[in-house]
């Protein structure tokens, strides 16, 4: 496949696309908070499953949330799992806010 993969951030959408040859392969849906970005849904066509795009993705997504100095907040379970398999991205994950944490 010799197609042009291509990952770029669509403000306007609220969400990061990537696309193979122009065509719309997956896309990455976010929320943008102040000093975070929220990750709620990713999706990508059946016709381009198994190809790594999904991870392509959110990498190239995540990638530009570390430059921008935000946190990422991962609600979408696509982008929990891939923290988790790459733990280089752990750093970015927010903090929870507020009094969560109970000491007993």
């Amino acid at each position: 496949m010799n197609d042009t993969v291509e990952v770029a951030d669509n403000p306007g959408a609220d969400r990061y696309e990537i696309t193979v040859g122009g065509r719309l392969a997956g896309f990455a849906e976010y929320r943008r908070r102040p000093g975070r970005i929220v990750f709620t849904h990713t999706e990508v066509g059946d016709e381009f499953e198994g190809q790594g795009l999904g991870s392509r993705l959110i990498g190239d997504a995540l990638d530009a949330a570390r430059a921008a100095g935000v946190s990422v907040v991962p609600v979408c379970p696509f982008v929990a799992r891939y923290i988790e398999r790459h733990p280089e991205y752990g750093d970015l994950v927010a903090k929870p806010s507020g009094s969560a944490e109970h000491t007993h």
